[in-house]
């Protein structure tokens, strides 16, 4: 008698607990709403939605899921990364690009799930440090690739060692595929016949860089010299997924006239995007140059210094290049087409004052042969869209 009138009060409170779970609807994460307020269509816009904002308070990120990003109107999933924006070692941010119509908004919710991303597959934004071609640093996305080079490079120079690089400009990778290529071309020319120097389909490394500044590099203009960093000395890669691959590169303090100077490069790229972000910390001086490398001196200038975008567009091989520099409204305050006959010096410098040692541009290329640029209109276009967009960012709000 006893044991059966156990089992039923078992039973009776499997039932209320059964019953009182199917009625308690678990806690719904927040909706968000994105706004277009400009009259252009919006695609490849990096939006960040804060990670405090989706986790109940108090508790912290779950970190065997993750959390991804459904359209409430078409129930598709978006493809999103969780990012640590500022370095600390921990997310604080979910990545993901919206594509809305001209003067419309968007809802979204958020939606954790089990992390299904392979880690041993190389995401569309990738960098890395590159040891086995002396010590390069690699980026790049679906649309571009860059590179910049470290100390022991620059000791090869210092000792007459064949093979080495002294510079702190940035290189451009000139790809024309949409998957990713650093770690196939480093192969190709240091374990094969093969060279990244010869285009066999998926572009080529042909852009000379030198003690220029590339695509982006900066200097420090005093009276009418500009001086600049050596390479890198330290690095660190913060972040690498289907959305953005962001790292930091350290320099050792140099001079400008009596000045010495301090360098930190913040450097990001997003999905879909032919500029890398810089955020550059420097200490030393109130104004820095950004600058774009003339190589020939054969190129088209296009400035418009008040809407943020200066642009170099030039014969490049069997095909063509732009190159740019694009910022936020307010902080370029000037240019420089700066010529000289001194091997690799000239470049079309974008001047900016500092706000709190820092300074925040983004700058990269766009490439005839990829196809994704044909004409000097059609990239001085990009850069003008680009300045507008940054300008006028898709707004976030939370329902």
């Amino acid at each position: 008698m006893t044991v059966t009138r156990n089992k039923h009060f078992l039973y009776l409170t499997l039932a209320c607990l059964v019953a009182a779970a199917c009625t308690q609807k678990p806690e719904a994460l927040p909706k968000f709403m994105v706004t277009n307020d400009l009259n252009m269509d919006r695609s490849f816009e990096t939006v960040e939605i804060e990670l405090k904002d989706i986790t109940p308070e108090g508790e912290t990120l779950d970190t065997s899921k993750t959390y991804t990003i459904i359209d409430v109107e078409t129930k598709e999933e978006q493809v999103s990364q969780v990012s640590d924006t500022d370095g600390d070692g921990t997310p604080d941010v979910l990545l993901f690009q919206p594509e809305i119509k001209a003067n419309s908004t968007k809802t979204y919710e958020v939606v954790p799930k089990e992390d299904q991303f392979h880690k041993d597959t190389i995401p569309s934004c990738y960098s890395r440090f590159v040891p086995e071609r002396t010590d390069d640093y690699a980026w790049e996305n679906n649309r571009v690739a860059f590179r910049t080079y470290g100390p022991v490079a620059q000791k090869m120079i210092e000792e007459n060692v064949p093979g080495g690089t002294l510079s702190s400009g940035i290189d451009a990778w000139l790809k024309r595929v949409d998957y990713p290529i650093i770690n196939r071309w480093y192969k190709k020319e240091l374990e094969t016949e093969g060279t990244y120097h010869e285009d066999t389909g998926e572009g080529l490394d042909n852009f000379h860089v030198g003690s220029s500044r590339g695509v982006g590099g900066i200097a420090v203009k005093v009276d009418t010299t500009y001086s600049f960093s050596k390479n890198f000395t330290k690095w660190k890669t913060l972040e690498t997924g289907p959305i953005r691959t962001s790292f930091w590169l350290d320099y050792a303090p140099w001079t400008a006239g009596d000045q010495t100077i301090s360098e930190r490069k913040y450097i990001s790229l997003d999905y879909g995007s032919n500029l890398s972000k810089f955020v550059v910390e420097v200490t030393g001086t109130d104004t820095v140059s950004v600058g774009l490398t003339s190589h020939e001196k054969d190129g088209e200038i296009s400035t418009q210094v008040d809407q943020g975008w200066v642009s170099y567009w030039e014969p490049h091989g069997d095909s063509e290049i732009g190159t740019g520099i694009v910022a936020p409204k307010g902080a370029m305050i000037g240019y420089e087409n700066y010529l000289t006959n001194k091997t690799d010096e000239s470049n079309l410098y974008a001047h900016f004052g500092l706000e709190a040692g820092k300074v925040t541009y983004y700058a990269g290329f766009g490439w005839k042969k990829s196809g994704q640029f044909n004409t000097q209109e059609d990239w001085n276009g990009y850069l003008k869209d680009f300045a507008t967009k940054i300008n006028n960012p898709l707004k976030v709000s939370k329902l």
